[in-house]
């Protein structure tokens, strides 16, 4: 084996030990899934025309379950951010950590691992929700090209989140403090964004934090692209900045708190 594949092959060794973590404890991933899809049924079939009707549908229109979908599918990422969370916390306090350290494997490769296992784990559950937001009347009008674009702005959320809240996991000292540490990222900011509502139905306090935190452009750029509402200016650039910044604060901030070997 030459001395480039050691990198890929210990990453794919740790990709395939989170995955069968993922197997052996189910819940969070199903957590992941099923929050969304409750929101589905909630307000999407529940309240869908009550909110549909209060917000313009009688008028033009409005079908809130399209409005609703893309900010879901956000959620189901952030819910999904929790397992890797828990995951970093437990490897730095069981002792596995010092395990992998006596051993001759490529350090980053640990960390990654959990990255894309995440990963697999979140397009598996993306692809659920969507399937499910079709079968209770979900109607996209996107291209394909519009379905790629949305795709990789998903997948870029995804590692973007994943890496910082992996980095939560590893300065929490215990598993338990790892899944109230995410909560800001898996249940407030989604709730405190345009998942639910337009910015303009908003009480202007809320919409200004709305206005001005990460999910909102990225909920924006993904209607654009799924169901072709119009977007402000510049949110497709502000949605992949913001992936940018998060992902490389949190990469370094992973890797710094991963390679003091300690979760304090």
């Amino acid at each position: 084996m030459s001395t480039a594949s050691y990198p890929v092959a210990d990453t794919a060794t740790m990709l395939r030990r989170n995955l069968r973590h993922a197997l052996r404890y189910p819940a969070l991933s199903l957590g992941a899934v099923g929050m969304p899809i409750i929101m589905l049924l909630l307000f999407g079939l529940i309240f869908g025309d009550t909110f549909s009707a209060g917000l313009g549908g009688g008028a033009d229109g409005f079908a809130y379950l399209d409005f609703l979908t893309p900010g879901l599918l956000l959620m189901a990422i952030a819910s999904g951010t929790m397992s890797p969370a828990i995951g970093a916390a437990m490897d730095m306090t069981e002792g596995i950590v010092a395990r992998f350290r006596t051993m001759a494997i490529f350090r980053p490769a640990v960390l990654t691992g959990h990255v894309l296992g995440n990963v697999v784990l979140t397009t598996i559950s993306l692809a659920v929700v969507v399937g499910f937001a079709v079968l209770i009347g979900f109607r996209p009008n996107a291209s394909v090209v519009d379905w790629l674009l949305a795709a990789g702005l998903l997948i870029a959320v995804t590692i973007a989140l994943t890496w910082f809240a992996i980095a939560l996991g590893l300065i929490s000292k215990t598993a338990e403090g790892a899944s109230n540490i995410v909560l800001p990222i898996s249940f407030v900011l989604p709730f405190l964004s345009n998942t639910f509502l337009p910015l303009d139905a908003m009480p202007s306090g809320v919409r200004w934090f709305a206005e001005y935190q990460p999910f909102t452009p990225i909920i924006d750029t993904l209607r654009h692209l799924l169901i072709g509402t119009p977007v402000k200016d510049g949110s497709g650039l502000q949605a992949i900045g913001w992936c940018v910044a998060i992902t490389v604060v949190g990469y370094f901030w992973a890797q710094k708190s991963y390679n003091k070997g300690t979760a304090a």
